[in-house]
């Protein structure tokens, strides 16, 4: 089965994924199983939040890569919609009908730090390796990362990671607002938890609020529906560009 779990806390939802071979990677087969779960909770009227985390001490390592061919055409049919299956996967966690925190530990890498800016508050490990990554591999940014990374860091800090390589530790994330605030590593999920709980007191409440917030507080300029496409063409590009002699 696809290692994506989703417990529950009370009102909220604890969502999870774990495949710690590779840190927690995202396969399509993951990645379907996300978007079902999240489909699950917004299902339930009972559930008023969520908490995304990956198991075994790490967040996501961003793409599974292991079956990926970078010498493959990457707009056949079939090797462009294992990606777009990786790329729905934390658009539909940005849509989910109830507010959402991620639980950051570890390291949060390429489309891994996709899905934690995905959510609508992140609480961070101070000693969490937050990295773009995608130009350090040969890659063009995807997923919509320079729309969901400028929303909250501003151009400045989203050249210094997308465009130029920086990593950051926890404690800077929250400095530059990509996270509200970095705790102990030990002390992120209660933290990320008893955040969520607040919002869940009321679901109804809670569904409706974050569906205000997120209308009102949209991204400004390019859309995120909008830049995950745009990106799209340049990303396969250089995929098999990596390849060429």
């Amino acid at each position: 089965m696809p290692d994506v779990h989703l417990e529950r806390d009370d009102q909220v939802a604890l969502i999870t994924v774990d495949s710690p071979e590779v840190r927690n990677g995202l396969t399509p087969e993951m990645s379907d199983a996300l978007v079902a779960i999240c489909d699950e909770v917004d299902d339930d009227p009972s559930v008023g939040a969520a908490v995304v985390r990956g198991a075994g001490g790490t967040f996501c390592s961003g793409a599974d890569r292991r079956e990926w061919d970078p010498s493959a055409d990457q707009s056949e049919d079939t090797a462009y919609q294992r990606m777009g299956r990786v790329y729905k996967s934390f658009y539909r966690v940005g849509h989910l009908a109830v507010p959402t925190v991620a639980a950051v530990r570890g390291a949060a890498v390429g489309a891994g730090m996709n899905l934690m800016m995905a959510t609508d508050l992140r609480v961070v490990a101070d000693n969490a390796r937050i990295i773009a990554g995608f130009l350090r591999i040969g890659l063009h940014p995807g997923g919509g990362f320079f729309t969901l990374a400028g929303r909250l860091m501003g151009r400045e800090a989203t050249a210094a990671l997308g465009l130029f390589g920086n990593e950051v530790d926890g404690r800077r994330a929250a400095e530059l607002g990509l996270a509200w605030e970095s705790v102990a590593d030990g002390e992120v999920e209660g933290r990320a938890v008893d955040l969520a709980r607040v919002a869940a007191k009321d679901p109804a409440l809670s569904r409706q609020a974050v569906r205000s917030f997120r209308e009102e507080l949209g991204p400004p300029g390019v859309p995120w529906s909008v830049a995950l496409e745009f990106e799209r063409a340049t990303q396969m590009w250089s995929q098999r560009r990596r390849q060429a002699p």
